[in-house]
């Protein structure tokens, strides 16, 4: 997987961007001293990056989220050190952002700075399993609500289809044909396919671009 300073994971509630993105972290910071995993979801309360937090602390790796996440306040509140994301250029970062376009407007405040410093991928996040994204047509209307609200392109795709912990080889083989036919309409690459770390050893070779992913622990 390559980076770009930012990249940023949108997608429909329930895609698994959160995991996606604490996953890219730990990832990206193999490679880059100066990390950060920014929580920009405003909109879905149940999922955060923020149950990460002492993993990602101990690896070295910055959060940024609400000051409520987590809490029994659950407020739509953005975090002010949001910032440092696209003023602090020595630093590389990957960004959870809200599901569809209610949970992609919080990118307005941002997109005018990361649009013109041009170092960043906008990856949707799709899952053919999940009731409102099981085809490639119903993917775009996604993408063109998320783009049209948070004012930045896609630049690629992750195919995260899975069903949870049920999930087996055979579910993600079967979802390549539906990256591949979302690929084709909306004109973006296939930038991995995402798997349960446990299923790795027997999709490798089979798939391009495998991604392994340790599940994000929730915490209570």
């Amino acid at each position: 997987m390559e980076y770009k300073r930012i990249t940023l994971l949108c997608g429909h509630y329930g895609s698994g961007k959160t995991n996606i993105a604490v996953n890219m972290a730990f990832d990206l910071k193999k490679r880059w001293e100066r990390t950060a995993v920014a929580d920009l979801d405003i909109v879905n309360p149940y999922f955060r990056t923020k149950d990460s937090r002492q993993a990602l602390e101990q690896a070295g790796i910055r959060l940024i989220c609400s000051e409520y996440a987590g809490g029994n306040l659950d407020i739509p509140a953005l975090p002010g050190e949001m910032y440092a994301l696209t003023d602090d250029r020595s630093l590389k970062a990957v960004l959870d952002v809200g599901g569809d376009d209610r949970g992609a407007l919080v990118l307005g405040r941002l997109a005018p700075a990361i649009l013109e410093e041009n170092d960043y991928q906008m990856l949707a996040v799709i899952n053919c399993y999940r009731p409102l994204t099981r085809d490639a047509a119903s993917v775009m209307e996604v993408l063109r609500e998320i783009e049209y609200a948070g004012g930045i392109p896609f630049t690629g795709l992750v195919n995260n289809s899975n069903l949870g912990e049920e999930t087996v080889p055979e579910d993600l083989l079967a979802s390549l044909a539906y990256a591949e036919e979302t690929s084709r309409l909306s004109g973006l690459p296939v930038v991995c396919t995402a798997v349960k770390e446990s299923l790795y050893p027997q999709l490798k070779g089979q798939i391009p671009d495998l991604f392994p992913l340790r599940l994000q622990p929730k915490i209570g």
